[in-house]
């Protein structure tokens, strides 16, 4: 079914309780940050609907009151996170509209209305405009659309289709730098990954999956704006930051960051910016919202794996998860 026709059922099924009024993005890990540009999308451009991403576990025990009949849920889990699958369980308890977003099928597949199957960011031959941070962000925009209107909806629809072109050519364009980056990292205990606005769901991603899941290496995420009250007090010339400098209204909070680090850090600071990569190549109306679609693939699949190769480290290996108990 297509997903412009999904979200218009939703929408007139639920036209009893006034339509869709509410959107949660429920999942875990790099799904919860992988949500990041649809709730981001929403809460800029919307009036009247209400967003909120809520990781898997925090939903089951404290689901937000505002849940119901009103709502569509958008479920996110590669393989059928446990804590996820328990979480679209109470979300279609709560009366809400649920769609799974999924790779290998599942429970969760099983229990949502709605099925759609994604790309994994992390393989090479992906289409990028299909990751699971693209159909976020589609749904998003559609779902504006559809209940409240969305001006740019035809030309934010065709940018999707120069995404894979554009991650492309930023793999080939940046590999050079992040080899770099890696060898000048490869002695780090810590890396500082920092951005703000529509770039923040990407820099998070990087942190908790990249360096410190796949790693092993310890990574706070830092906003932009909130370096300037208190984590700026750790920077020194041996202090290790990535800073993500993005496309949109934030960009002067990233480059107000970058002169503080330019004028007080050290070798071991590194900017990525959004036009080195070619966010700039989509249109300026709706750039700011594909932040997410091209940083967070290249930071994965060049930039991770880059330190990981520096540091001969097996990225597929882990520590406790899939053996330690948590539940």
């Amino acid at each position: 079914m297509e997903l412009r026709s999904i979200i218009e059922e939703i929408n007139k099924e639920q036209q009893a309780v006034g339509g869709i009024k509410n959107v949660v993005w429920l999942a875990a890990g790099g799904s919860y940050g992988g949500f990041y540009p649809g709730d981001y999308f929403l809460n800029q451009e919307a009036s009247e609907i209400r967003s909120r991403n809520i990781t898997s576990n925090e939903f089951v025990k404290a689901p937000p009151a505002f849940v119901g009949k009103n709502t569509l849920a958008v479920i996110c889990s590669m393989r059928g996170t446990p804590e996820t699958i328990e979480a679209a369980k109470l979300a279609k308890k709560l009366g809400a509209a649920t769609i799974a977003l999924y790779v290998d099928e599942s429970e969760l597949t099983e229990i949502c209305d709605y099925q759609i199957g994604y790309d994994s960011v992390a393989v090479d031959s992906s289409d990028f405009s299909k990751t699971n941070s693209a159909y976020g962000l589609k749904i998003a925009m559609l779902v504006m659309d559809v209940v409240e209107g969305y001006e740019h909806i035809e030309l934010a629809l065709e940018n999707f289709k120069a995404v894979n072109n554009i991650y492309n050519q930023a793999v080939t364009k940046i590999r050079t730098k992040a080899i770099k980056w890696a060898i000048q990292n490869r002695e780090s205990t810590s890396v500082h990954v920092m951005a703000s606005g529509a770039t923040f769901g990407a820099a998070y991603v990087f942190s908790i999956c990249n360096i410190m899941e796949m790693l092993q290496i310890d990574s706070p995420t830092v906003n932009c704006c909130d370096f300037f009250h208190g984590p700026f007090e750790v920077i020194d010339e041996e202090t290790s930051v990535f800073l993500l400098i993005g496309e949109g209204n934030n960009r002067s909070n990233d480059e107000r960051a970058d002169r503080f680090l330019k004028e007080f850090g050290g070798k071991k600071v590194f900017r990525l910016d959004a036009q080195d990569i070619g966010i700039n190549k989509f249109d300026s109306k709706v750039s700011e919202h594909f932040n997410h679609l091209i940083f967070s693939p290249i930071l994965n699949n060049v930039f991770m794996r880059e330190l990981a190769y520096q540091i001969k480290k097996d990225y597929m290996t882990r520590t406790y998860m899939w053996k330690a108990q948590y539940n």
